[in-house]
């Protein structure tokens, strides 16, 4: 099966309402729908024949410092892991970071789980974007809901509003 890409700001009706408002924070972002059921990174990859290292994963981290929650995005490439207890939680200043529970990160975000993106996140949070992330020509991410993929430029997920480059992988 291969994927149909068209320009996301002419298929809002692919995106999760916060990312529909938002795509035009992202040029050059383009859309294909996909089955909800392969949306879960691997599986995603495996059917439609994208190499794990041509996508990233948001994850929604919440860090605790005094009593105080503050949440914030991280993009990593599909092959790496977000180093959230030592680079993210200093980073952010915390005493204790962890990946946001599932209820709480869709909540949060008005996105479905397992297709969170860095767009439209509410704008107060910040987004680290791994320097391999940044990088990348392209990678394909999340929609915001589990039936399309986005596909966009590293550069552009670098520079979207409150978005910090920097080492993130382990």
């Amino acid at each position: 099966m291969t994927l149909h890409w068209v320009p996301a700001a002419e298929r809002t009706d692919l995106l999760a309402e916060p990312v529909a408002r938002a795509i035009g924070e992202a040029p050059g972002a383009r859309v294909a729908e996909i089955d909800p059921a392969l949306a879960d990174t691997a599986a995603f990859c495996e059917r439609y024949g994208v190499a794990m290292g041509d996508s990233a994963n948001c994850v929604i981290v919440a860090a605790k410092r005094g009593g105080e929650v503050r949440h914030a995005a991280c993009m990593v490439l599909a092959t790496m892991r977000a180093d959230v207890n030592g680079v993210v939680r200093r980073h952010l200043g915390a005493r204790k970071a962890s990946f946001a529970p599932m209820d709480e990160a869709v909540k949060l975000t008005g996105m479905e789980y397992g297709g969170i993106t860095p767009i439209g996140l509410p704008p107060d949070w910040p987004i680290l974007v791994d320097t391999k992330v940044a990088e990348h020509p392209e990678v394909v991410i999340g929609s915001g809901v589990r039936r399309s993929k986005i596909a966009v430029a590293g550069s552009v997920l670098a520079g979207l509003k409150g978005a910090e480059v920097l080492s993130l992988a382990v």
